[in-house]
């Protein structure tokens, strides 16, 4: 809820060199991980025995994807037949420069026209925060005229903006207030990555790893 006070700092261990610049912690780890692990059974539950051509959006959401393909691997592993996955890894780009292209750039990843016509393979996007929702319907659009079997889109979260399209992820792990979050991969200026917790950074924080 917005009014969440959060856990307090001192209940956890986490980075000395960070100390003085986290609000509170919002999310910490072992949650993170068991939400995970259920997103990964309600995936498999979906996509069934297609294989599987995850997308791993950078760079916030290689944590995430790196745990919700191990989840997924383990479900594979013990269930009756063994569900082919594939990772790749993509960025997006809207600047050249300090010019916006008015359209997104996808960077990185093998030539996604060759999943045209794979009528067994399912697309699964990883991602960590969904805020207005403009960056996904830009992958979606990029990626559908392919006309893979099924797209699914997972995002760790989710964040209640004004700024929302009203896009929704079909797999969600947590929504969240408006709040600018730290850790568990998400950075402020490529710190706080090695963070394992989801905290709110506070204003000591941001002034201190100012760019």
């Amino acid at each position: 809820m917005d009014d969440w006070p959060g856990y307090d700092l001192n209940l956890f261990t986490y980075p000395q060199h960070y100390y003085g610049d986290l609000e509170y912690v919002l999310i910490p780890h072992g949650i993170i991980v068991d939400r995970t692990e259920r997103l990964a059974k309600d995936i498999m539950k979906d996509i069934g025995y297609c294989d599987i051509m995850i997308l791993c959006v950078l760079k916030g959401g290689y944590k995430f994807c790196a745990d919700l393909v191990e989840h997924l691997k383990n479900i594979s592993r013990n269930s009756d037949r063994f569900v082919s996955m594939k990772v790749d890894f993509i960025r997006l780009k809207s600047y050249r420069n300090d010019q916006s292209m008015g359209e997104m750039q996808i960077i990185g990843g093998e030539d996604l026209s060759t999943l045209a016509g794979k009528l067994n393979v399912s697309v699964l996007f990883a991602k960590d925060v969904v805020g207005t929702g403009k960056t996904m319907r830009a992958l979606l659009s990029s990626i559908e005229k392919y006309k893979p079997n099924m797209v699914k889109v997972a995002s760790l979260l989710v964040k209640r903006t004004p700024r929302s399209d009203s896009f929704r992820p079909d797999y969600v792990g947590f929504e969240i207030p408006n709040l600018f979050v730290v850790g568990y991969a998400l950075d402020y200026n490529e710190y706080f990555r090695d963070l394992n917790h989801i905290c709110v950074i506070n204003e000591h924080g941001k002034e201190k790893y100012r760019v």
